[in-house]
């Protein structure tokens, strides 16, 4: 892939123009940007779409400042000045005056795939870009500046300036190889060497040097700064477009006895429809719904860094509101405000277009796992399944009978209630059924290992099979009401199944399950609550009220307050805050364009007519209500439609031919960054969660694998946390023990995202199967370490007794002569030594190697030419050169003429 956007920005201006100077890591490309700034309301940018080395941007400069100012050699306030530096931009947006532009002054990385680094925004600085000369003021134009202010741009938008967060891990590494065929049609003398979308390592031109370099269109569905760029994308190269997306990004370290694998997860929230909880239900006319979130998790061997030598897995789910035209009116001030659907749809219309959307993107099969209440004494949810049961029903009356949409209803409130079952036991089998109906993607064949011993449940894997490894086809698709906290704990389960195979896949495991505290679970765990909080305060305006381990039962005590504090404060953000948030993210996604003469954002009554678009004027085109699939989808079927090779996908991708050694497609320079001083307190690898730093028991004798089962207090967290922490753990485990069962469970039930509360009754703390603990005090330091050091029994399962039996002592004396012997034995007279070890147990060799010993072993076999390279290497060290052949001399004169000249 090409990359794309520019790292370094610095902005100079003076009275006339805005110059931004863009630079790539090493500073030795330059593009200059210039920016008028004489327009009122216009806005005038002029990219010559020049690359400048370093010395010709400063004498650029340098003329600039000379010809700017009042007099020669005087240097005053109108000559050239640095304003201010800058990451990125975030695009330009204008209100009644003139244009503003947005920057992004400071970054923080959060995550690394593959070398390509993802950043956090931080801070960003809004510039106003008319001077003051020309500036017509307005009255209304400082509030439509706090209105889009309100959209915190350092809370959870990210970006990356080499790789595609608007698309899946599978996109990304499968769809962009498609141009191959077409370069080879269109280039004669065009091979391929393991063409990697990213690096330098494929599709070089026979007896050249050059290499193809891809870059594709964003999916703008999840990219929340398309308006702001949408002026100037036709006008400006494309190296100044940055995208971002909102949502989550977190990455912690597995680390499995020192083989460190990344686990990643991404959300991707969409820019369409998006909104806060009660003013944003159902669907718009167009079949996209509220609180839409792609979540992705990724699995990478960080061993290996290459996207074509390294093994990576990514497994996709999505969440969002039920697609129906329905709401809630919260002007009543009522917690559980009644549902209501607005309009009739018997021809499941907007539905068809949501999962129109969704075969497109995904393929088949959709699978949709409706968690919502089934038995309720007053309907409320049941409106929502009853409408959405029969909308399913109609469109699969027109889809063929294997690639029919999955409706799966289960009401994860009745099961939590229920005092028979477990609720997450009865998820996790429900999770391996779905993750085995999609599949997952990997980027390699399956291992010799797993076709040699397969397990039972691998053959059982759906999703698609090709020689590159495998592909997911079908996505799952969880809602509840709110989509928050029930909807996470479902994906966090699914999630976890589906991890459980992806490190199969890698050979990182014997059999494709995971159990519950582990430290490998537990990290994960802890991405799925941050994702999940995070999600929530975006949509609900608080985190999550039930958590996973709320439905474990395994629930601190401490727990039920904030619960309650959480649903205070999500009631709190509903009824108060939500207007003007949803006025903000209007504004700043370009839903509402202010314009002089027309009624001001704030004046509306409603944004209903500003997201249905079809309230403002007739379409053209009216969709057949049986052949609802877009033209061409149902053919690549189970395989999604964008991912396949057709004419219209590669109208989406850029496909420029580079030398080898550009930055545009070296990633070396990117992730190690030769040319700067770095530290290793500064390196984001080293300061990531870790399994082995942050869960795993740091207690001797532990085993280091992150697939042992713990206690539930045997984390690193809780034994090397301080005094308070240790005491608050007693007190939690002796409640525990000491309270009584509660009377009625239905308080964990995940209603309360919904009811607010108002459906609870006495609530237990913590789970019955708690069990009290003894912890000595922590003062005492001999205590202390009588914890730390564990029984043998408990590290070896046996007690050792100072003497030994002598059975057992003469078992091991045999065993030290049987190593001796083997180690002096010789193949000759191999024979004659057998005799004398008559009292030795006798071993078979069961290994296919001639030599099996610690000793001895059979050299590796090296081709005539590797031995020629490593003695033209010998004889290098010594000072003996060998004469440069006619390829490397022409190398080496194009490498000169293209770095320097």
């Amino acid at each position: 892939m090409v990359r794309g956007g520019i790292p370094t920005w610095t902005s100079y201006t003076n009275l006339q123009r805005y110059f931004l100077v863009g630079s790539n890591h090493a500073e030795t490309k330059y593009r200059v940007l210039k920016i008028d700034r004489t327009e009122p309301k216009d806005l005038v940018i002029i990219d010559d779409k020049h690359v400048y080395t370093q010395q010709e941007v400063r004498e650029l400069l340098g003329r600039l400042d000379l010809g700017n100012r009042t007099k020669m050699g005087q240097k005053g306030s109108s000559g050239l000045f640095r304003a201010v530096s800058a990451f990125g931009v975030v695009g330009f947006v204008r209100f009644l005056e003139g244009y503003y532009i947005i920057l992004i002054t400071k970054r923080r990385k959060m995550a690394d795939i593959g070398g390509h680094a993802i950043y956090k925004i931080e801070d960003t600085n809004m510039i106003y870009i008319p001077n003051d000369s020309v500036r017509v003021t307005h009255p209304d134009e400082a509030r439509y500046l706090r209105i889009f202010q309100n959209v915190d741009l350092s809370s959870n938008f990210y970006f990356s300036y080499s790789y595609d967060l608007s698309h899946s891990l599978q996109y990304n590494l499968t769809v962009l190889r498609m141009p191959l065929e077409m370069l080879k049609t269109e280039t004669a003398q065009t091979r391929q060497e393991s063409f990697d979308i990213f690096e330098d390592e494929g599709l070089i031109t026979q007896g050249g040097s050059g290499v193809f370099g891809i870059c594709s269109e964003p999916y703008m569905k999840y990219v929340w700064n398309g308006e702001l760029l949408d002026i100037i994308k036709n006008t400006v190269h494309r190296d100044w477009l940055l995208y971002i997306i909102h949502g989550f990004c977190g990455q912690s370290k597995l680390l499995i006895y020192g083989r460190p694998v990344y686990v990643t997860l991404i959300a991707r929230r969409s820019s369409k429809f998006a909104g806060t909880r009660f003013l944003k239900r159902g669907a718009n006319c167009e079949g996209d719904v509220a609180n839409e979130v792609e979540t992705e998790q990724i699995l990478c061997d960080a061993s290996v860094m290459s996207f074509t030598a390294g093994s990576y897995s990514s497994y996709v789910q999505v969440r969002g509101s039920v697609p129906l035209y329905w709401s809630q009116d919260i002007s009543t001030m009522m917690p559980k405000p009644p549902i209501t659907l607005d309009q009739a749809d018997p021809f499941a219309h907007i539905a068809a277009l949501h999962f129109d959307q969704m075969l497109q993107r995904f393929g088949s099969p959709i699978i949709i796992l409706n968690l919502v209440k089934e038995r309720e004494k007053r309907k409320h949810e049941r409106i929502l399944s009853e409408e959405l049961v029969a909308a399913v029903a109609y469109l699969n009356q027109f889809l063929p009978p294997e690639h029919s949409i999955v409706y799966i209803p289960w009401d994860m409130a009745k099961y939590t209630k229920s005092k028979l079952c477990n609720v997450l036991d009865r998820l996790n089998v429900l999770a391996e059924s779905l993750v085995k109906k999609t599949g997952f993607f990997v980027n390699r064949p399956d291992s010799y290992c797993s076709i040699l011993r397969p397990d039972e449940k691998w053959n059982e894997l759906g999703g698609c099979v090709v020689p590159t490894g495998r592909l997911q086809t079908g996505v799952l698709r969880t809602n509840c009401v709110d989509c928050l906290d029930r909807t996470n704990t479902a994906q966090f389960m699914v999630g976890k199944c589906a991890l459980a195979y992806q490190l199969y896949s890698l050979g990182l495991i014997d059999k494709p399950n995971l159990q519950f505290d582990t430290d490998a679970v537990r990290l994960f765990e802890e991405l799925y609550e941050d994702h999940g909080d995070t999600l929530s305060l975006q949509y609900g305006g608080s985190q999550l009220v039930h958590r996973v381990k709320t439905y474990r039962k395994i629930a601190p005590w401490t727990q039920h307050s904030k619960d309650i504090m959480q649903t205070l404060s999500r009631y709190y953000s509903n009824a108060f805050s939500d207007a003007d948030r949803q006025d903000s993210i209007n504004l700043f996604l370009g839903v509402f364009h202010p314009t002089e003469g027309k009624p001001h954002l704030w004046e509306l009554p409603t944004d209903f007519y500003l997201h249905h678009k079809n309230t403002m004027k007739l379409s053209q085109t009216r969709r057949s209500y049986t052949d609802w699939l877009t033209p061409g989808v149902i053919n690549h079927l189970p395989l999604p439609y964008d991912e396949v090779t057709c004419v219209e996908n590669r109208k989406k991708l850029i496909v420029k031919k580079f030398h080898k050694y550009e930055e545009e497609i070296d990633i070396h320079s990117e992730f190690f960054r030769p040319y700067e001083l770095s530290s290793f307190d500064d390196t984001f690898c080293l300061a990531m969660t870790s399994s082995a730093r942050d869960f795993m028991p740091k207690n001797v004798g532990i085993d280091p694998s992150p697939f042992t089962v713990r206690k539930p207090d045997e984390t690193g967290k809780s034994v090397l946390g301080n005094k308070s922490n240790r005491e608050e753990t007693v007190l939690q485990r002796k409640t525990a023990a000491s309270a009584p069962p509660p009377p009625n469970e239905e308080a964990v039930s995940s209603s309360s995202e919904d009811d607010s509360g108002t459906d609870r009754e006495d609530e237990g703390s913590v789970s019955q199967r708690s069990t009290p603990v003894k912890m000595t005090d922590a003062g005492d330091s001999t205590k202390v370490t009588e914890n730390l050091v564990q029984p043998m029994k408990d590290v070896y399962g046996i007690n050792l007794s100072d003497v030994p039996s002598e059975e057992d002592l003469s078992v091991y004396t045999r065993f030290v002569q049987l190593g001796q012997h083997q180690h002096r034995q010789d193949k000759s007279n191999q024979q004659y030594c057998s005799k004398h070890l008559d009292g030795v147990i006798k071993l078979t060799h069961i290994s296919s190697f001639s030599q099996d010993n610690i000793y001895e072993v059979q050299p590796p076999r090296v081709d005539r030419k590797s031995t020629e390279i490593f003695q033209a290497h010998i004889q290098a060290s010594k000072g003996i050169m060998q004469a440069l052949g006619k390829e490397d001399i022409s190398m080496y004169r194009e490498y000169i003429r293209n770095r320097y000249m």
